[in-house]
């Protein structure tokens, strides 16, 4: 029986790690071929080498997804290895929190920057391999489904205190993958998002933990003070927070032939939340 996305060629967005990695390892499984992207070289590289250790095909490029020129890098990246490009999954992100009043334009923009405009420059520098190309294949008498999933969260379905700036982010990019779905959908193109609420990632572990990242030379904390985190508990029916291999199965249904009729939906993955 043949893979799902056997030959498929796939962009996946901050895969070095969590929802990201899982996703990545899912389309290997499922025979794409996987560009991983990831801020740090080192996690990249990992994700990728356990990709081919199990049989699948796996390119790195790491880099910022803010900077310029970092979109037409990964799109050529896919192009030039393996010909075309069918899959583009907008992960890549991080948190930094303040309430509406304390957070400062730095903090606004830098989220803004990686959760909304990144995807924005991804969709745009992949329109001729994914839009464009649906021409040329309707002369040829072919329909070739093309995806765009944009990763969000209920934080941008239902608002977050403390996250103005992660929510609008989060709330845009669901807006573009509708939009998308009507721009593009003569093309074969579906554009979804996911909304994901508690995952188990590095994003939402303790702060007490002491996770951190580096953003304009600045440190940015992570994580979800403990007493959150218990209260969050209490509001999942399902009592737990969500795996980041039950966050990658909904990514591979949007990315896969199951979804050929799914268009400009944002589906909810919350445990019941």
């Amino acid at each position: 029986m043949e893979k799902m996305l056997q030959d498929r060629v796939a962009i996946i967005t901050g895969s070095g790690r969590g929802i990201g990695k899982a996703a990545a390892l899912l389309f290997g499984g499922e025979g794409a071929r996987v560009v991983v992207s990831d801020l740090d070289p080192e996690p990249a590289e990992e994700t990728a080498s356990e990709i081919r250790a199990a049989g699948g095909d796996a390119v790195v490029v790491a880099g910022d997804v803010t900077d310029p020129a970092f979109a037409e890098t990964i799109v050529k990246k896919a192009v030039d290895t393996w010909g075309g490009l069918h899959i583009l999954v907008n992960n890549a992100g991080f948190t930094w929190d303040a309430v509406a009043h304390k957070m400062t334009d730095q903090q606004w923009e830098a989220i803004i920057a990686v959760h909304l405009t990144a995807p924005f420059r991804l969709i745009r520098a992949a329109a001729p391999y994914m839009r464009d190309a649906a021409k040329q294949e309707k002369l040829d008498g072919k329909v070739v489904n093309r995806k765009i999933i944009n990763v969000s969260s209920v934080a941008g379905t239902r608002g977050s205190a403390g996250q103005t700036n992660y929510s609008s982010a989060k709330a845009g990019v669901v807006g573009m993958a509708q939009t998308l779905s009507k721009e593009w959908g003569a093309f074969n193109v579906q554009a979804n998002a996911v909304a994901f609420g508690w995952i188990d990632t590095r994003l939402t572990k303790e702060k007490e933990a002491g996770q951190s990242t580096e953003r304009d030379g600045k440190e940015v904390a992570l994580g979800i003070p403990a007493a959150a985190r218990d209260a969050m508990k209490m509001m999942i029916p399902m009592g737990r927070p969500g795996t980041v291999e039950e966050a990658a199965g909904p990514i591979l249904f949007l990315a896969s032939p199951l979804s050929d009729y799914v268009s400009g939906q944002c589906i909810e993955i919350t445990g019941g939340l």
